[in-house]
């Protein structure tokens, strides 16, 4: 009995101020556990603490509590991808590769935030906040592929946007197959050795980096 009245007291604790936030973080901790898909409104007030009404405060359904969340985890991730590519690197090649790295650690730290990113449905133009951020996120990339593109000689320089695309596809590839969940298991690298050696792959083809001796 005494545990069931703990659990009945966060119906007390939440109140106007943080019940959006408080929905939100429900919201991410059902996704890590049932997928994007899997849970419901219901379920998301049940684990804040409130009652069922209350999430209809902030939220007309479940998809636009999920793109608060991707909003969250966009902001929280072009912060981390900026950081990466401005924090005192001593090249353009280590800051472009330090993105990458970014990506992988930011869906190791946050994985219900990237969930909600990436593999909820959602479109990143549902509204303008989130499109907004969710560029802020890719153009950090896109500057760091242009600034190492400038280096390569006219003729044999591939559109800038293209390679932070393929190395945003990369990584996502990464992250879904060898970093999350049960198929991780199964690699014999780890999903940050995978990264490294594609990207270098990837650099040697285009002549940024010196050929294996």
């Amino acid at each position: 009995m005494h545990r069931r009245s703990e659990h009945m007291k966060p119906k007390r604790k939440y109140h106007h101020g943080n019940l959006k936030q408080a929905l939100v973080d429900a919201t991410l901790k059902l996704v890590e556990d049932k997928g994007p898909n899997g849970f419901t409104m219901a379920e998301a007030a049940k684990l804040a603490g409130v009652s069922t009404a209350a999430p209809y405060r902030h939220f007309r359904s479940r998809e636009e509590i999920l793109g608060e969340a991707a909003l969250q985890g966009f902001e929280i991730f072009a912060d981390l991808m900026e950081f990466a590519y401005n924090d005192g690197k001593p090249s353009p090649l280590a800051a472009f590769e330090a993105t990458g790295h970014a990506y992988l650690a930011f869906a190791q730290k946050y994985p219900g935030h990237y969930i909600a990113m990436f593999e909820s449905g959602l479109s990143f133009n549902m509204n303008s906040e989130l499109a907004h951020a969710a560029l802020r996120a890719k153009s950090v990339l896109h500057r760091a592929a242009e600034e190492l593109v400038s280096r390569i000689p006219p003729g044999k320089k591939p559109p800038s946007s293209m390679v932070s695309d393929h190395i945003w596809a990369m990584s996502h590839g990464v992250v879904e197959l060898y970093s999350r969940g049960e198929p991780g298991n199964r690699s014999i690298y780890s999903a940050e050795n995978l990264l490294e050696t594609g990207i270098g792959i990837y650099l040697r083809g285009l002549g940024l980096l010196e050929p294996d001796k």
